[in-house]
């Protein structure tokens, strides 16, 4: 491979005619860490102390004309449910669709309210370490979205204004399966065909390559993993386990009926990039009423 993949910061969006200038929280990748930490010299570590290896592959090992094949062959032969997928996961930010997952988790197994309160704040405290590396790798990185490379193509969403790799959806949702199944160890399958399906949206709607995706996934689940080391360790004052995870499948209703928004969300439909039914979306945005993706 070699390291002259198109730069997301050089190269316009399909139907655009300049570069990006308008780059998404561009400076997320300094924040502070819950989990997480950082070294004086800026590097990454692990809670211990240790510095942090990511897991996955430099982009430039990566054949990213052979990824853009795929994203094309996907959108040429993309199904209605795949395009659906496509939508809901799209709509709003990463954490959105995940919110209602924990708090059906928390009310199917009768969590105590301290209880509650823990697995909130320790998977969204996880969200954000996750969150925080990525935004680090994208701008490091800088590596170009699919409509940077086909400067025809149309997505199915708007194509967001930051970097591609690796996928922000995937790598999210890796690290909230791994610390879910901690909790609730039996859903674990369920939560895993949750960040699955979450990853794979990014490739149906064509934002995002199959590689940002997968390696999006694989540091996501590395991620949670460093956390629930974390949380297995933490004890009460009688050197006793907090988490107490239980055994009982309950079968938590997690999934979208028919892709619908769990809460509805008024989400801009307006786009400066190439997407399908450009025309029909700028028309719904000039309605009086903001349309719901429900």
């Amino acid at each position: 491979m070699t390291d002259e993949y198109l730069r997301w910061s050089e190269v316009p969006y399909a139907g655009e005619k300049e570069p990006p200038t308008n780059p998404v929280t561009l400076d997320a990748g300094s924040w502070p860490l819950f989990f997480l930490k950082r070294g004086s010299d800026g590097s990454l570590l692990k809670p211990d102390g240790e510095k942090l290896q990511l897991p996955i592959v430099t982009p430039d090992r990566v054949d990213f004309l052979a990824e853009l094949e795929v994203v094309q062959h996907s959108l040429k032969h993309l199904r209605s449910n795949q395009e659906e997928i496509a939508k809901y996961y799209g709509t709003g930010v990463p954490t959105k669709q995940w919110t209602p997952v924990i708090d059906r988790l928390i009310d199917t197994y009768g969590r105590s309210p301290v209880e509650a309160a823990r697995i909130l704040a320790v998977v969204q405290a996880a969200i954000q370490d996750t969150m925080v590396v990525v935004w680090d790798i994208k701008y490091k990185y800088d590596v170009a979205r699919p409509n940077q490379y086909d400067r025809n193509m149309e997505t199915v969403i708007c194509t967001p204004r930051f970097p591609a790799y690796p996928s922000g959806h995937a790598t999210m949702s890796g690290c909230s399966e791994v610390v879910l199944s901690y909790f609730f160890p039996p859903e674990a399958e369920k939560l895993y065909q949750i960040a699955e399906d979450n990853a794979v949206s990014r490739l149906f709607g064509g934002v995002h390559f199959p590689v940002d995706n997968d390696e999006g996934l694989r540091l996501g689940r590395y991620i949670g993993s460093l956390v629930v080391e974390e949380l297995e360790i933490q004890n009460e004052y009688r050197s006793v386990p907090i988490d107490v995870a239980p055994r009982e499948y309950r079968d938590a209703d997690l999934f979208p009926y028919y892709y619908r928004q769990f809460i509805p969300f008024a989400f801009p439909r307006d786009c400066t990039s190439l997407v399908r039914d450009q025309k029909r979306r700028k028309q719904d945005v000039s309605a009086s009423k903001p349309k719901l993706y429900l």
